[in-house]
Order: C-alpha cells, then sequence, then structure tokens
C-alpha cells in the first residue's frame, strides 16, 4: 500500500498550476490542489472553470480535484508541485517572495520519499536556492530522503490541454533519486521527457520566451519603420515571407503577458550593460505610444470619441495580466478626448484594470457607435465583423489595427477603406 494518499500537489492552481493539476487527474493520477485565492477554491470545487481554458469542463465538472486553503495535508502528497508566480520588482530583479512563501509553508510537512517540483518561472540559480533552503530549514538531504527538480512548464493559454501532452517535458535535475521521481509523476502524462541540470532547466524556459519577445520586438521596430517610410509592414511582411524559407518575419502587435513582459530580466538582472534583450523590452513597451503618437499625425482625438477593442494581453483568452491595453488608453487619455470607451467580450463588466481602476466594459457594436477612432488592442475573434459594420455605416472613422484584423494590411486606415478593399477584391475575381 502507498505510504502517500496523493500522488500530486499542486500548489497555486491558477492558469499553470489548474491545467496541469487536471491534466494529471485526467492521466489517472490522484491529485490535491493548494490555493490561497477563495474564489478560485470555491470554482474549482464548485466544478467550474474559473477562467478561459478549453477542454476541461469534463474534468473539472467530475470533482475529482479538490482545492484546500491549507498546507497540512502536503505531507499526504508524494509530489509538491510549485506553480506561484514570480514577477519583477520595478528595478528588474526577480521577485522569488511567492516561492519563499510556500517554503516557509510546507518545510514542516516534508518528509522522506517526496519530490519537490519547481515549475515557476525562475531565475538561474533559483533551484539550487530552493535546495540549499530546504536542507538549511530541515533535515532532510535532497538527492538522498527527498527529490527535487525544475520543470518549467512552456504551455500557450488556450492550447494547455493539448500541449501538456504533445510537449517534451524539461525536467532539471542532479541526482538519481530526483530523475527516478521525476519520470513516474510526468510518465503518465507526457509522451517525452528530456532531462538536464538545474540552470539549463531554467535557462530553456527563459530562453524559449525571451526568444519570441526579441521576435516580436523586430517586428514592431519593422513596423514603425514601414510607417516612417510611408509603407505597410503587412504587405511588406506578406512578400519577405512568400516562399523565402531562410527567414519568417513575425506578426507586429501589443506584445505582453505575464512571461513574455518579464522573463528578459530575469536574465537581464545579471547583467549592467545594454543588450538586445533591454532594447527588445523598450521597443514592445513603446508601441502604445507609437500607436497615438502616428495616429494624431493622422487625425486630431482632441475632445474626440475613441473606442478600444479588446483589453486582455492576447486574443481570445480573458487573462488581463500584463496587458498593454491600459498603457494605450493612458496615452489616449493625454490627448483629452471626450470619451474612451473600453470593449472586450471575455471581460466582465465593470472591469477592473491591474492599478484598480473601475471601467466600463461597452459592447462591441455599441462602443463604436459614433466614435471618430478605433484602436483594435486584442485580436480576439469577431473583430473583423465589427469593423466592417462601422466601413458601411461610418466610413470616415480612423482604425488603428495593429493586429490586422481587418485584413487589409495596414495599421491605420480609415474603415471605409475596408469597404473599398472588398470591392477590388470582388472585381478581380
Amino acid at each position: 500500500m502507498s505510504p502517500f494518499e496523493y500522488d500530486a500537489c499542486v500548489i497555486g492552481t491558477g492558469r499553470v498550476g489548474l491545467p496541469l493539476a487536471l491534466s494529471l487527474t485526467g492521466a489517472g493520477l490522484r491529485v490535491l490542489g493548494v490555493e490561497r485565492n477563495v474564489r478560485l477554491i470555491d470554482s474549482i470545487n464548485s466544478g467550474v472553470m474559473p477562467f478561459r481554458e478549453p477542454g476541461y469542463q469534463d474534468l473539472i465538472t467530475s470533482k475529482q480535484l479538490h482545492v484546500e486553503p491549507g498546507y497540512e495535508r502536503v505531507r499526504d502528497c508524494r509530489a509538491i508541485i510549485i506553480t506561484v508566480g514570480t514577477p519583477l520588482f520595478n528595478h528588474i530583479e526577480t521577485d522569488l517572495r511567492q516561492i519563499e512563501s510556500v517554503l516557509e509553508s510546507v518545510h514542516s510537512h516534508l518528509r522522506a520519499g517526496q519530490l519537490i517540483c519547481l515549475r515557476s518561472t525562475v531565475t538561474p540559480g533559483t533551484t539550487l536556492y530552493v535546495k540549499r533552503w530546504i536542507e538549511s530549514h530541515t533535515a532532510l538531504v535532497i538527492g538522498q530522503e527527498i527529490g527535487l527538480v525544475t520543470c518549467p512548464e512552456r504551455i500557450a493559454e488556450g492550447k494547455a490541454k493539448r500541449e501538456l501532452r504533445e510537449l517534451p517535458q524539461i525536467v532539471g535535475a542532479e541526482d538519481e533519486l530526483s530523475i527516478a521521481k521525476a519520470k513516474a509523476l510526468f510518465s503518465p502524462l507526457v509522451r517525452e521527457i528530456l532531462f538536464t541540470n538545474y540552470v539549463s532547466a531554467e535557462l530553456v524556459k527563459l530562453f524559449n520566451n525571451i526568444a519570441r519577445y526579441v521576435d516580436f520586438a523586430l517586428a514592431n521596430q519593422f513596423a514603425l519603420l514601414a510607417d516612417g517610410f510611408g509603407a505597410d509592414i503587412y504587405k511588406i511582411r506578406d512578400l519577405a515571407n512568400y516562399k523565402y524559407e531562410r527567414s519568417r518575419l513575425a506578426t507586429p502587435g501589443l506584445t505582453a503577458g505575464t512571461c513574455l513582459r518579464k522573463d528578459f530580466g530575469m536574465i537581464n538582472e545579471w547583467s549592467p550593460y545594454p543588450d538586445l534583450l533591454l532594447s527588445a523590452w523598450k521597443m514592445n513597451e513603446y508601441m502604445p505610444a507609437f500607436l497615438v503618437r502616428h495616429m494624431v499625425e493622422r487625425t486630431d482625438l482632441y475632445q474626440k470619441h475613441v473606442a478600444i477593442l479588446g483589453y486582455t494581453f492576447k486574443g481570445n483568452t480573458d487573462d488581463m495580466r500584463d496587458s498593454l491595453a491600459p498603457k494605450l488608453r493612458r496615452y489616449l487619455a493625454r490627448e483629452l478626448p471626450c470619451e474612451i470607451r473600453v470593449s472586450d467580450h471575455h471581460l466582465p463588466d465593470p472591469l477592473y484594470d491591474e492599478q484598480g481602476e473601475c471601467l466600463r466594459n461597452w459592447p462591441a457594436a455599441d462602443a463604436v457607435v459614433g466614435t471618430d477612432c478605433i484602436f483594435v488592442a486584442t485580436n480576439h475573434d469577431g473583430y473583423d465583423k465589427i469593423l466592417k459594420k462601422v466601413a458601411v455605416e461610418n466610413p470616415a472613422v480612423w482604425v488603428a489595427d495593429i493586429w490586422n484584423m481587418g485584413r487589409i494590411d495596414k495599421i491605420f486606415y480609415r474603415a471605409g477603406d475596408l469597404v473599398r478593399r472588398a470591392e477590388e477584391e470582388t472585381g478581380r475575381t
């Protein structure tokens, strides 16, 4: 008989931890969740997904996963998976306080035979820090009585169900006991496990995210350059990528989110010099200002009606964390329009931004009525139809369409251009 009641305990049942906990449950493991957010606990234990992540409704409705606020039952779990957040301080410094808080809470409940699995995105050297912390606060020795691995998640929101099974699981481990326990934990779920040491596993996740961040920064800089020359970046991108396999230009956009917007800092905090990563951060963070400044070159926003479509950081999610849309709204407010209407059909009404400001969340069809200018801040499905409707009803409206939702390969255009493009396409066919 197993000495443990649960195969795994997932600490932190948010957007990283909950899909993992449910996927492990679906793979046949007995899983316990630990969470301090009462709203999340109530929602999960009631069988309701607390956020949008397709594919998990049946698993959560079954109520096989139970979430608790306390740490006492950690001692009943074979593996302890830590998925809490690791943000940056304002001074480009990794904030490990949430991980440290978990260690303080669990260390008295640890016992021989367990595995500690660090799944949060962390700065290089954090797993070694956790090893030393445990060995200095308990009588347990890593690799002898207890295991320790770092196993970064690399899922994309909205694709967790598939990617948790299909993506190879990177595991950083430095002793045979930890390797064996990690295999036992992940083998029922993933198809392939790749082992390396602590710091290499930590860097894999950072390098994956930073590479995407830099790619998007380059695409955004190309968008700025193209507009400065009076050219359209989407037309250039299509031509540059067509049957040219040696390089692929990414799509410009408001590049943000809780990983891409901060992970460069976990590398950058260890270097005093300006570098490519810091430049990418500056470029991506400039994009809201770019949209406003270059729109003002085309039309005056003073005492005008402005609409923002989309307020989450990513299309077709309900995740507003580290979105650049609030930054866009603040820059627009400096132009003193008479009204800024915010609309996002994936968020509640009213909505609260990260500064705690309460905003009315307009239905998209209402938000664009009578506006002088529309900014598409997120690439949610359905905005193409809204723009086409505006094109017919109010063709003089200016649109800032960084995501090319209008599909006319322009960032800045009048809504009526959508009608003219459609007529041109019809004429060609």
